[in-house]
């Protein structure tokens, strides 16, 4: 079978895991990212687009513009419906998107004549987005017969909204984030895939306890309230805060792996729960903090986070630095709990049940 990945970014890494994975089934299967990746993971057919909105400096941009036409929050801001649709916000917005679109055609075109892009048998739309507004890449797909899969993320649902002809030609929808589960009358949960060291979990703890938090998008994770929980105690001799921002994912590790708890996110600004940077705190065993909603918790019942919310973080770590056992036992249910769920391999088989179930032969 061949399969094809198309995404704005390989974001955390999980495109090149996929092509790992299928082609150690026996399958053939490319990624295509429209930007390179900020976190250096590693490419196979990159177009190198010019607008990528993932940038922080032009996301600014984007979140300021969009103050126009959506009010106070900007491009933050929810969109309603079931789903939520996509449509230009307006007459600038609709003449900026027709110009990019025509700015991205020539190196959209030669990519999928170059690379055969037409013939393959699945196509995974991350984000659910094809090249151009105009939508023409998946209707040739369609006409082709080939099976269609879109993978939705944060931002994806929550404000930009699907697109409306991938959307009606769509044979399956994922995503990992539960509150996009109620965003969409058709869409299945699939448990971020993971690939794991062989090394055991972590069992010392610093002298100093050490506190990590990674925020991609500080507005999203409430690091505002974290950031300033830990640079209090930081200031107290309590602990030892080390903010990790805008660094190679290499080197992001290397510091996680340093730390004695990681915090992923208050607040369920950016989607409920945990992320990529909880899967790998939880995989070197690092007791893991985050706010899991009532919500969450129904649906994930046996999770190993240590639950916090803006107002209970203080005295969450302030427990939790009194009591460095705890901190280490947290690792370790953690650290089997994530291998269980999060396993490529298992993530993988549970891929290919939904590939059954559109009609795949995997």
């Amino acid at each position: 079978m061949k399969i094809l990945y198309i995404s704005p970014e390989n974001t955390v890494g999980t495109l090149s895991l996929w092509k790992n994975e299928h082609e150690s089934n026996g399958h053939i299967c490319r990624t295509l990212t429209f930007f390179h990746s900020p976190k250096n993971f590693q490419e196979d057919i990159c177009l190198d687009l010019p607008f990528n909105f993932t940038k922080p400096w032009m996301a600014g941009l984007r979140q300021h513009l969009y103050k126009f036409y959506r009010g106070r929050e900007g491009y933050r801001k929810e969109k309603d419906g079931y789903p939520p649709v996509w449509s230009p916000d307006g007459w600038l917005d609709k003449a900026f998107f027709k110009w990019k679109d025509w700015l991205w055609l020539s190196k959209v075109e030669k990519a999928i004549k170059e690379y055969d892009l037409i013939n393959y048998d699945v196509v995974h739309f991350e984000s659910g987005m094809d090249f151009l507004k105009n939508e023409f890449f998946v209707q040739a797909l369609k006409e082709k017969g080939r099976k269609i899969i879109c993978h939705y993320h944060g931002e994806d649902l929550r404000t930009r909204g699907v697109m409306p002809v991938i959307d009606q030609y769509s044979d399956l929808n994922l995503t990992n984030e539960v509150d996009l589960l109620e965003k969409h009358p058709n869409i299945q949960y699939l448990f971020l895939p993971f690939e794991f060291e062989n090394s055991p979990p972590k069992k010392e703890l610093n002298d100093t306890i050490r506190i990590a938090h990674a925020p991609t998008n500080r507005q999203y994770k409430g690091s505002a309230s974290i950031i300033k929980t830990c640079k209090m105690l930081d200031d107290e001799g309590l602990i030892t805060f080390d903010l990790i921002e805008n660094e190679p994912h290499t080197v992001a590790m290397e510091r996680k792996k340093r730390s004695d708890i990681y915090i992923d996110q208050v607040g369920d600004k950016g989607g409920w729960g945990y992320g990529m940077n909880s899967v790998e705190s939880l995989s070197i065993g690092i007791c893991t903090l985050t706010e899991m909603n009532d919500s969450y918790q129904s649906f994930i019942p046996d999770h190993p986070f240590i639950n916090v919310t803006s107002e209970s973080l203080e005295d969450k770590l302030r427990t939790l630095i009194q009591n460095r056992e705890r901190i280490i036992e947290s690792g370790d249910i953690g650290y089997k709990w994530v291998r269980q769920k999060h396993d490529v391999k298992s993530v993988s088989r549970k891929l290919y049940t939904y590939y059954e179930s559109i009609g795949l032969n995997p």
